[in-house]
């Protein structure tokens, strides 16, 4: 039932979280604040294809 999925930041467009979801409970993309090294602060993640 559960997917990996990947994460990219919104402002800068680097991929660099992997986790997992349950797509029957939560078909709509993942949003999660986290830790961007470029920006050197935490920025807004989302699911990508």
């Amino acid at each position: 039932m559960r997917e990996n999925i990947v994460l990219e930041c919104k402002e800068t467009g680097e991929r660099l979280y992997i986790t997992s979801k349950n797509r029957r409970n939560t078909p709509e993309r993942l949003e999660r604040k986290k830790y961007s090294p470029k920006l050197r602060r935490r920025a807004l993640f989302v699911e990508t294809k």
